[in-house]
């Protein structure tokens, strides 16, 4: 019996020695996502909604400012098109569980436009320059982000805007927009014409 204690007793040691089991290693956090990275949602969907917005916004100006019907014509498609990748942009964060992008302007896009309002006889050219650029860089967001997007559900939407946003800019390459005309002369009393 009192080999029977020490056993007890010494293993009862052995345990009280033992070296307590590590703790579990903390949960891996989330990834950081940089908001303004195109190839994260987030900075995705602001420059895609925005690029949308300017296209709205600069036609509508165009409307006003122009007499050219071919950037008149242009215009309205540009209005409409992008008024529906808004939309599929949208429903695209919606299903992807992520909240739409509101549709503002960022400070670049803010600026072209408020550079275009200045623009007076000049307007078709300086509208047609603008949309070059604008379509040019909507191409490269959509083909960087269909290929390397994180959001399965936005690469799709990015892959199935291509080819409209590819024809915009071709036509806005095409779009005809006559120089203003020269001011009239001036001529003086007395002066042959």
């Amino acid at each position: 019996m009192r080999k029977l204690a020490i056993l007890i007793g010494g293993s009862g040691l052995v345990v009280s020695c033992q070296t307590p089991p590590p703790p579990p290693p903390p949960p891996e956090a989330a990834p950081m996502v940089d908001p303004n990275n195109p190839l994260f949602a987030p900075g995705f969907m602001a420059k895609a909604a925005s690029g949308d917005q300017f296209e709205i916004q600069s036609s509508q100006l165009a409307l006003q400012m122009s007499s050219n019907p071919g950037v008149r014509n242009f215009a309205n498609m540009l209005i409409a098109d992008h008024a529906r990748m808004s939309q599929a942009l949208a429903a695209a964060a919606t299903a992807g569980k992520l909240t739409p992008p509101a549709p503002a302007l960022l400070p670049a896009q803010q600026s072209t436009l408020d550079q275009l309002r200045t623009t007076g006889p000049n307007f078709d050219a300086a509208f047609r320059g603008a949309q070059i650029v604008a379509h040019q860089q909507a191409l490269q967001l959509m083909q960087n982000y269909a290929a390397n997007g994180d959001v399965a559900v936005l690469r799709n939407t990015a892959q199935q805007a291509i080819p409209m946003i590819q024809t915009h800019l071709g036509q806005a390459q095409m779009l005809s927009v006559a120089p203003p005309p020269p001011p009239p002369t001036v001529r003086q009393p007395g002066e042959r014409g």
